[in-house]
């Protein structure tokens, strides 16, 4: 079940800054939480959210993996809409991080390439009575300067905004079926415990 959903994306006039921030808390039984609060869970979060994207476009934006990158990319690997550093996770009893810092791409202007942007999935949970367990799960875009944006508010809101929520909201539903595509690096395969993982700062 998806609850309280929330979404909230903002463009400072003055820099061009964008942060969208799409959340929904997600009620699961407690059981089937224990069994996959692991980093490696975590590692495949981040995969299913890729995955979805990939699907939603019908396959016509992909990610292409290197040890020190991801690049999302149209059609052929040439055209990278973004590019981001490899993902840092974070993780404890209660929460679980992972962020992609922003390098560069198309869909980045010249003031974001290389900044203090990044795509986060920020995962916090809450156990609940009679053996349930509530997760809110936030999908945020921050510090992010979209080449778009300096066009029009209007452009980038109504294209590559409302894309990236309507995504977001294909990437909730997978989660609350438990969909999780296997990760393609298997940083943390195998058993796994939150300790593997540094703490959220």
């Amino acid at each position: 079940m998806i609850g309280k959903p929330t979404d909230e994306t903002t463009l400072d006039r003055e820099t061009g800054a964008v942060k969208s921030r799409q959340a929904a808390d997600i009620v699961l039984p407690a059981g089937a939480i224990e069994g996959i609060w692991n980093p490696e869970s975590l590692e495949r979060v981040a995969r299913t959210y890729w995955a979805t994207l990939q699907r939603f476009t019908l396959g016509l934006v992909r990610v292409d993996y290197s040890p020190t990158e991801r690049a999302v990319i149209l059609l052929v690997p040439q055209l990278q809409l973004l590019t981001f550093k490899a993902p840092e996770y974070e993780m404890d009893r209660r929460r679980g991080i992972v962020r992609w810092r922003i390098e560069n791409g198309v869909l980045v202007s010249a003031r974001g390439a290389g900044g203090d942007g990044y795509l986060e999935i920020d995962i916090h949970r809450h156990d609940e009575p009679e053996g349930k367990a509530t997760l809110n799960v936030a999908v945020e875009v921050a510090n992010y300067y979209p080449r778009l944006g300096g066009l029009s508010r209007w452009i980038y809101t109504n294209t590559q905004s409302r894309i990236h929520v309507i995504a977001c909201n294909f990437f909730l539903r997978r989660l609350v079926r438990r969909d999780l595509a296997a990760s393609r690096v298997g940083h943390f395969a195998g058993p796994s415990s939150p300790e593997q993982a540094p703490d959220p700062r």
